[in-house]
């Protein structure tokens, strides 16, 4: 099993004489102000919360957009701040943009255009030219930021999903010094939803500047090769899984994010969890026999609507466990300013006001919904507390809150309920896929959940913790490096 340390000895032994750079639009932590006073949190993300560990273990430079409206007070003259603030291990360098820059830019290409084209949600992609050029404007601010940081030094390059899809190429027209690679964070469309975007042939011209391509499953690197194939000039070999463009060869590679396994596990096991538990569940008046728990960004690629609806048919054909089941929905609201995501809201807002007046009886309301930042002992305490937790995602790279809550498990108990349509459903074959848009199958597994015996639950569960264990983050790391190190440096 890979720890900190034995990917701390491969980075040594690798790369002892690179320069590590990770590079992502989120940063890892965010400065802010409380009153007068500076505060640092982690802000909700996936990808933040998968790579920190491994940039504790590595050390180096992460370059991220500085996003928290205290962040330029902490940071020296070259906009670098050392982190995390208790035990710093790896510097953060900080890109600065403008409110147009971030609206045109994450906004509006990122978000409204790309997000859109590469999840199958239906929701129709938006796109506008003012958009792309600050897409491609915000690029070379990062791409900037990255040459003045690595210098004349040799430097490995790890680049972060959608927002930096031009970053690679434009990198590597200025210096031959630096190896780059990328990881695609979402799911990579079929070619036939990929081409509608005006501008395709230059994101795959971009995304090919890399010398490696990372997804996270097979399907997807498929995807992307065939969408090289039919879209523009170049030679993909599908045997190799490489393709050559101008020149320049990258190689596509699925690697499965995954969690720091042990940290998590461990961490659900503190004494502090179970004083959190039970603060909770007399703050929600809990004294139901049943909690179920869905945790995610609200977003409308989560299913969450579809969640709510399959509660609603439960409770409708199963009267007999009307006030004795609690779901819980956390998730903290994102990208507000779009509208898809505001009608996103007042869908679920209108949902869970449904469902409750439809079934509450006296105190008890069958869906409690924390729609705040909740810190990360109380995220472990709702894991902890789930009988059941719902992973309903309509379209998912990985989905991380699968894996976390398996993580938590150290008691093997709980069920985890799985949309077959993220890739975590490829690794974690013991929870109960069902698909979110089937409402009645939906409602089934529920009570499947609920009534499954024992040594049923702990069965599975065993088998998907030493799934986690086994494949942890510093693994998906090792990996990555481990095929990095192949290469030699090419010309742009």
């Amino acid at each position: 099993m890979w720890t900190t340390e034995s990917l701390c000895a491969l980075v040594d032994s690798k790369l002892g004489d690179y320069l590590f750079v990770v590079v992502s639009n989120r940063e890892p932590y965010i400065h802010t102000y409380a009153g007068s006073e500076i505060k640092c949190h982690v802000p909700a993300s996936g990808l933040t919360m998968a790579l920190d560990p491994v940039m504790q273990a590595c050390g180096g430079t992460w370059v991220a957009h500085g996003s928290g409206n205290a962040d330029k007070e902490v940071v020296d003259n070259h906009d670098k701040t050392m982190v995390p603030p208790d035990k710093p291990r790896y510097s953060l360098k900080r890109v600065w943009l403008s409110k147009e820059e971030e609206d045109g830019y994450y906004y509006g290409f990122s978000n409204e255009a790309l997000w859109p084209l590469c999840h199958i949600a239906y929701t129709r992609p938006r796109f506008d030219e003012a958009d792309w050029n600050t897409y491609k404007k915000v690029n070379e601010l990062f791409a900037q930021a990255i040459l003045e940081e690595v210098g004349d030094k040799k430097a490995f390059v790890f680049i972060q999903d959608y927002h930096l899809s031009l970053l690679s190429r434009l990198i590597k027209k200025n210096t031959s010094n630096i190896i780059t690679a990328q990881f695609w964070h979402i799911p990579w469309p079929n070619r036939e939803a990929f081409r509608i975007c005006p501008w395709h042939e230059e994101i795959l011209h971009g995304l090919l500047g890399n010398d490696m391509l990372g997804f996270h499953i097979r399907y997807h690197c498929n995807n992307f090769m065939d969408a090289v194939d039919r879209l523009i000039e170049a030679k993909v070999d599908w045997e190799r899984y490489e393709i050559t463009r101008g020149g320049r060869k990258t190689a596509i590679r699925p690697f499965p994010i995954s969690v720091d396994f042990e940290a998590i596990s461990h961490g659900a096991q503190e004494t502090e969890v179970a004083e959190e538990m039970a603060s909770l569940k007399k703050k929600l008046g809990l004294v139901e026999e049943f909690v179920g728990m869905g945790l995610d960004r609200i977003d409308y690629t989560k299913g969450i609507p579809d969640r709510f609806r399959a509660v609603d048919r439960f409770l409708e054909k199963n009267p007999e466990y009307r006030g004795h089941l609690v779901f819980i929905q956390a998730g903290v609201p994102s990208r507000i300013h779009i509208s898809t995501y505001k009608r996103l809201n007042d869908e679920i807002d209108d949902l869970v006001e449904e469902v409750n007046w439809k079934y509450a009886t006296g105190s008890w309301m069958p869906i409690i919904y924390l729609r705040e930042h909740l810190p990360p002992i109380t995220l472990m305490a709702l894991r902890r507390m789930a009988d059941f937790c719902v992973v309903s995602s309509l379209h998912d790279g990985m989905n991380l809150v699968a894996k976390e809550y398996v993580a938590s498990r150290f008691d093997e108990d709980g069920v985890l309920i799985l949309s077959p349509f993220t890739g975590s459903s490829r690794e974690l074959t013991d929870s109960l896929l069902v698909n979110p848009y089937a409402t009645d199958y939906f409602a089934e597994a529920i009570k499947q959940a609920l009534e499954m015996p024992r040594q049923a639950k702990r069965r599975r569960m065993r088998r998907m913790r030493e799934v986690v264990r086994e494949n942890n983050i510093y693994k998906w790391a090792a990996d990555i490096i481990s095929e990095m190190v192949k290469f030699e440096f090419g010309d742009a």
